[in-house]
């Protein structure tokens, strides 16, 4: 089995229209495939402007939004890991991510866990205000091994990533949309962080910049390998980044710097 796999991280601007951005996407997700993309990465709410407004009525189309994730996924014969959409379950919405195989099927579900509600000077969000936490950790399996994936705010949480990893993840995928106080200040300091803490790859794909609305995106998707390095990462604009991952990475790195391999947590266990 190859050791090294081809990822596509795809960096869109979405639209108000939401079959703008469905077209758009497509066109991206094609291009990413026929350059030899193997995983293909969207952003969190790559179909709804990422703004309390519009979630509810978004919501409505996520049956529609996870048809064409698995169409497209098997179409192009990619692991699509599918950003993220608004999604009603009764009477609560979740900020939740869909992953589909090469062959469409879904393979797993993460709603987001940790919810953004931040009081920064000049900048408020709550995003409890629209959407109940996920309550579950999501990892699943590949034909390269097995994955997890978060949401954004979920990346401030090492207790998360750390539970992926115990459960055996190589790579962690995080749709995000950190935005212009928080990218510049955490972004890849965060992403290089988790990545170290747990001698495994993160790839973070956030959605392009966008002035036309409240929430300004950071954008820079990045990839990052078990040491810490950035593989690939981009500017604010609209693009495809691509980064070739070699698994046989982490072991190495575990090999010559096994912090991961000496974890003691008999010690770190919380009082309760």
């Amino acid at each position: 089995m190859a050791t090294t796999l081809k990822l596509a991280m795809i960096q869109l601007r979405t639209e108000r229209e939401l079959e703008k951005t469905l077209q758009k996407a497509e066109r991206m997700l094609r291009e990413a495939a026929a350059k030899g993309a193997e995983i293909a990465v969207l952003p969190e709410m790559f179909c709804c402007p990422y703004d309390a407004a519009f979630f509810p009525a978004f919501a409505e189309h996520a049956d529609e939004v996870r048809a064409v994730l698995s169409q497209w996924s098997r179409e192009n014969r990619l692991l699509l890991v599918g950003g993220s959409l608004p999604e009603r379950e009764g009477e609560r919405l979740y900020n939740t991510c869909f992953v589909y195989d090469e062959a469409g099927r879904q393979i797993a579900r993460h709603r987001k866990v940790h919810l953004f509600d931040v009081d920064l000077p000049g900048m408020r969000f709550m995003e409890s205000d629209s959407f109940a936490p996920g309550e579950e950790i999501t990892t699943f399996e590949t034909r390269w091994g097995r994955m997890g994936a978060a949401i954004c705010f979920d990346l401030r949480f090492p207790e998360l990533f750390r539970a992926m990893a115990r459960r055996g993840a190589q790579i962690i995928f995080l749709p995000a949309q950190f935005n212009q106080k928080t990218g510049p200040a955490h972004w890849e300091l965060s992403l290089r962080a988790r990545a170290v803490d747990n001698e495994l790859f993160v790839v973070g794909a956030s959605a392009a910049k966008d002035a036309g609305f409240s929430y300004e995106s950071w954008g820079h998707s990045m990839a990052v390998d078990p040491f810490g390095e950035v593989l690939a990462s981009c500017g604010d604009e609209e693009t495809i980044l691509y980064a070739d991952l070699d698994l046989d990475r982490i072991a190495r790195v575990r090999r010559q710097l096994p912090t991961f391999l000496h974890l003691r947590e008999e010690l770190y266990e919380v009082a309760k």
